[in-house]
């Protein structure tokens, strides 16, 4: 303990909720956690941390179709009660409000699912 602020000892806590909607690396909260969309980079910019034993598999997806079907189905459903329109208008409206929002609500989620997993399993990682 010779009071670097890079010592792995030292860093913040950070609430699994900040990094995961910031998209930010889950033990200093600071570096960018993907390499692209949704890639997550191997070791962390900032502190180093080693990335690349993460797993979220195919929870976050899952998450966001419950999350979509939750918020899209009673809109929809509101839609065609109140307006009548003709199934194409749904074709039209729906496909791209899903994807929009699907691919708004992935990249937070996936980051959060990451830094629940380095909160709950630190044993796991590069400490």
């Amino acid at each position: 303990m010779n009071g670097d602020p890079v010592s792995p000892r030292h860093w913040p806590t950070v609430p699994p909720s900040r990094a995961g909607l910031g998209c930010k690396c889950p033990r200093c909260g600071v570096g960018p956690l993907y390499d692209g969309l949704l890639t997550i980079k191997p070791k962390c910019a900032h502190c180093g941390l080693d990335l690349s034993v993460h797993d979220t598999g195919d929870g976050a997806s899952v998450f966001v179709i419950f999350i979509l079907g939750f918020l899209v189905v009673p809109l929809a459903l509101w839609f065609e009660a109140a307006v009548e329109p003709e199934i194409w208008v749904h074709l039209l409206i729906w496909p791209p409000v899903i994807i929009a929002l699907g691919l708004a609500f992935l990249r937070p989620v996936k980051a959060t699912l990451v830094a629940l997993h380095f909160k709950n399993l630190r044993h796991k990682y590069d400490e």
